[in-house]
């Protein structure tokens, strides 16, 4: 999403200052890089000394940091914009409105509330927001967003499922997410959503999730994905459907993700949404995420590998990589513990 949203509005002559961990240089006038670490509340400071027409915040925080930085925000721009994110969303069986019950707000599950996991995390970081007394803050809900570097499946990410299918690997795959709804939103889009909200004076003081309005099954978004990699490498993606969701997210350690999101069928309403900004027309998640995985094999690259899950579906479904294939020593140990130890074992007994 910051990516393109850098583009959009560059593109209509906005000056844009972006902070990046790594050293970038510009290819635009009206584009500047500013290398340092955002969750530096110094680098931070550094920055905030003058006032923006608006600050747009892409950070994942914990709510101790963002109780540290907020005032920063709103005190040094026009508009602050959140992003937050529509996992903070309860289950509901109709359509999702930003009025619909938060997870934090409904949950009677003592244990998870404890935590500060990322969906409640973000509802925190919202409340923060609205009873901050001010009015220059716009939050944004966007939901599963996917470009031609980022292409998920269920609780995948396409280092975890993508990588498996290329090297003719099976792909464990959990029946109960495999039928559920979700909702998948091209990067771009939400990124022109963002940039129709800055500026906007109905946006401020309110809270906008930017969604697709199209449902689509799991399974089915596996099927898209099966019918471009064997149109386009002549492979056919392994699948081994289970029933058993525990040793999923021990594997994965997203256990939370799985139980309060993963499992529950999203739609949404974008009505609020549209009546501030009019109409935006959403790219279809077929076609998009058609174009998206296309792009991305013409030049398939991945980040780091998780070892963790690669080991375990490869325990799950007895099968083997390549320890010349496992860039590190330390990633062929940890590869080697989770595939040829008890460890996964011990973890789904909860030893």
């Amino acid at each position: 999403m910051g990516v393109d949203l850098v583009k959009i509005l560059a593109a209509r002559g906005e000056s844009v200052t972006v902070t990046s961990r790594l050293e970038r240089q510009s290819e635009t006038n009206n584009v500047k890089y500013v290398q340092g670490n955002a969750h530096d509340r110094a680098f931070i400071r550094s920055l905030l000394h003058a006032q923006y027409d608006a600050i747009v915040d892409f950070m994942v925080y914990n709510t101790e940091e963002f109780k540290l930085r907020w005032e920063y925000f709103l005190n040094y721009s026009c508009q602050y914009v959140f992003l937050s994110s529509s996992r903070v969303y309860a289950d509901s069986s109709e359509p999702l409105t930003e009025e619909s019950p938060r997870l934090l707000d409904v949950t009677l599950d003592e244990a998870y509330i404890k935590t500060d996991d990322y969906a409640l995390a973000k509802a925190r970081q919202e409340n923060i927001l609205l009873e901050s007394g001010k009015s220059n803050w716009t939050i944004v809900r966007p939901y599963i967003t996917y470009s031609n570097q980022r292409l998920q499946l269920g609780v995948y990410e396409k280092e975890q499922w993508l990588y498996r299918a290329l090297h003719n690997q099976t792909v464990v795959f959990p029946i109960a997410i495999a039928e559920k709804y979700t909702t998948m939103t091209l990067g771009r889009d939400v990124a022109m959503g963002i940039s129709m909200l800055i500026g906007n004076k109905e946006a401020m003081g309110k809270v906008f999730h930017i969604t697709s309005n199209k449902k689509i099954k799991w399974d089915a978004v596996l099927q898209v994905y099966e019918k471009v990699i064997e149109d386009v490498t002549g492979n056919l993606i392994r699948i081994k459907y289970v029933n058993d969701l525990k040793p999923v997210y021990e594997a994965m350690g997203n256990k939370y993700q799985v139980i309060y999101d993963r499992l529950f069928n999203r739609e949404f309403d974008n009505s609020k949404f549209e009546g501030v900004v009019g109409k935006l027309k959403f790219t279809e998640p077929e076609k998009g995420l058609k174009q998206c995985l296309i792009e991305f094999l013409d030049n398939p690259k991945f980040r780091d590998i998780p070892m963790r899950s690669q080991a375990w579906m490869d325990k799950e479904m007895k099968e083997h990589t390549p320890l010349k294939q496992i860039d590190g020593a330390t990633n062929k140990i940890k590869y080697s513990i989770g595939r040829y130890t008890p460890y996964f074992v011990l973890k789904a007994k909860g030893k």
